[in-house]
């Protein structure tokens, strides 16, 4: 009896170890593949850097390992919520010093209310915030509290260039600063497509917009007071010889996706910027690889395997 009582001890203990190693191996595969966050958060996830900010309550970004991502947010539940992934700089260098910049993008994009999908970033020295606007819905940017410098036509379209400032408001350097604000809006909206953005630099300086050193050129998806889901599919960035994100094997089709255009029109979008983070924000530099996961699921597999080993070895020498 005794014998029997240890052996179903050890079953059970085999069978709890090897629960924890199933567990332990679904976890590292859906933190390699995906990170999904509900609130504010800054960090690396492959080669790409992602950011969620939002000035109240809860959005959803799942954030995959080739800079493609995912998003969902509701006007009951916060204000004004930007999504993005690309590249943050060390504010060392201007775009000319990094190289030629471009970026193959596709997003299947729902918003219902005010909404923007742009190529999306910062400088420094001058303080710059810019957008070169791909599609929005209820509000144009360049017509309200904004000045007309020219226009730029390049990847098949003429985008209208504007310059606006913005006032005692969040940005990468405080709470509250005041900047230019840089916008490329293009004239037929799309979803899809190659964005030539060193050509935008080039025309906003040509039209007497300075830019300083880079800190951050991203893909991002934006929402004020608005509702939506939005899922980029292809996200590539390339800045002199680097090229983050990768292509998926299954290309979308070249048809661009529809515009949802609904909902009350909203005022000009405010949004704090990436330094700026409210007391409940989380900063994550650096996510784990696929690699540290691998060893500690490794590492578990040995103990695991060790404390069976011991338990037998236990049980049969009590028999002797």
């Amino acid at each position: 009896m005794r014998h029997s009582r240890k052996k179903i001890s050890l079953a059970i203990s085999i069978l709890f170890v090897l629960l924890m190693v199933i567990t332990a191996f679904a976890d590292a595969e859906t933190d390699t593949n995906t990170l999904t966050l509900t609130k504010n958060k800054i960090g690396k996830f492959g080669d790409s850097d992602y950011e969620l900010w939002r000035d109240k309550g809860e959005a959803v970004m799942n954030v995959n390992i080739d800079g493609t991502f995912s998003c969902e947010w509701d006007k009951s539940k916060t204000g004004n919520v930007l999504f993005r992934t690309g590249k943050k700089f060390d504010q060392s260098r201007t775009h000319e010093e990094i190289g030629e910049f471009s970026l193959e993008y596709g997003c299947d994009y729902q918003p219902v209310g005010n909404s923007y999908l742009s190529v999306y970033g910062w400088s420094v020295d001058p303080l710059v915030e810019f957008y070169i606007l791909e599609s929005f819905t209820t509000y144009n940017p360049g017509t309200d509290g904004t000045t007309y410098k020219g226009s730029v036509t390049v990847d098949g379209d003429t985008y209208s260039i504007y310059e606006g400032l913005r006032v005692d408001q969040p940005s990468i350097k405080g709470t509250k600063t005041t900047f230019p604000q840089y916008w490329s809006i293009r004239e037929n909206k799309r979803t899809e497509g190659t964005v030539s953005i060193s050509e935008h630099f080039k025309a906003w300086e040509e039209a007497g917009l300075e830019l300083g050193n880079l800190y951050e050129v991203a893909l991002a998806v934006e929402g004020y007071h608005s509702s939506g889901t939005a899922n980029v599919y292809k996200n590539v960035l390339t800045y002199g010889d680097t090229t983050i994100g990768t292509v998926p094997e299954a290309e979308e089709t070249e048809e661009t996706s529809e515009i949802i255009e609904a909902g009350d029109a909203a005022a000009e979008i405010p949004h704090a910027a990436d330094g700026q983070l409210p007391e409940d924000a989380s900063v994550n530099a650096d996510s784990e690889t696929s690699s540290s996961m691998r060893v500690s699921v490794i590492l578990i597999i040995i103990v695991a395997l060790a404390v069976i080993a011991v338990g037998v070895a236990v049980i049969t020498r009590r028999r002797r």
